[in-house]
């Protein structure tokens, strides 16, 4: 049944969106509404246009019988620092502090709009980048990882602290745990990467750069390559961080019963 140019546009829209990254031939549309490819172009002429100037996104169109269109979103540098402005704010409160130096964040990263507007800011750094597989660490790490993995459309992998059945077997790392000093141990599935993947690695609070590191050392074991490292918060407290390249968007000192928050490198980083 031949569907009307708005009613096209608007299952275009949303077709598009929860497809990020993926190649959509032309022929697809074309049959899907019953429509000439013209119109389908004139029509993804216009969701370009629109999501270009609103900053939802890029709508990429390639030519040629294996061409189609890919919708790459992202956001402007405006509306990210309206985001991380929002989350310092809602992080400096004395409440949020926790005893050795750590800050309560578990209700911020439990909102599904915080999470959204956090993956699309490290979305957009690696908006142009072979992306295969996002990394973290269970388990406040999760959900940063599937909001970010859902914008660059690729799986998420979960490292553990402790090996689970379910997992089959395992690649082990051990670790110094930066916090503490003590040796830790994380674990990956073997079947969770594939040799000379290009991982992203994201977490949610970066103090002495332990877990991380091990993390690092985890793609180096699976013959993996290292994209990039993305924080939601890190410490500036400990000296002697091995971590040296990495994204943050905010920094966080929780010391004497006081959290004081600032913005991360998150600006020079993704927008520079």
């Amino acid at each position: 049944m031949k569907v009307r140019r708005s009613d096209r546009l608007i299952d275009m829209t949303r077709y598009l969106l929860e497809r990020p990254h993926t190649l959509v031939p032309l022929t697809f549309f074309a049959d899907r509404y019953e429509s000439a490819k013209s119109s389908i172009s004139e029509d993804l002429t216009i969701l370009k246009r629109t999501f270009q100037n609103r900053g939802t996104g890029l709508l990429e169109t390639i030519p040629g019988a294996a061409g189609g269109t890919r919708f790459l979103p992202y956001i402007l540098k405006e509306e990210a620092q309206e985001v991380v402005n929002q989350l310092i704010a809602e992080m400096s409160s004395d409440a949020r502090y926790l005893p050795g130096g750590y800050v309560y964040m578990s209700d911020l990263l439990g909102s599904p709009a915080t999470l959204r507007q956090i993956g699309r800011i490290f979305a957009t750094q690696y908006l142009n980048q072979n992306v295969d597989a996002v990394m973290t660490i269970a388990t406040k790490g999760v959900p940063i990882a599937q909001s970010v993995a859902d914008f660059l459309n690729v799986p998420f992998v979960i490292v553990r602290h402790d090996t689970e059945i379910t997992e089959g077997s395992t690649v082990n790392v051990n670790y110094v745990s930066g916090s503490s000093t003590r040796i830790e141990k994380m674990s990956l599935s073997k079947r969770s990467l594939k040799p000379d993947s290009n991982v992203l690695i994201v977490d949610d609070y970066m103090r002495g750069g332990g877990t991380v590191g091990g993390m690092i050392s985890m793609v180096d074991e699976f013959d993996a390559n290292l994209i990039g490292v993305g924080v939601v918060a890190e410490s500036t407290a400990p000296n002697g961080r091995t971590i040296g390249d990495y994204t943050s968007l905010m920094r966080v000192d929780a010391e004497n019963n006081t959290v004081v928050s600032q913005p991360g490198n998150y600006l020079d980083k993704i927008f520079n």
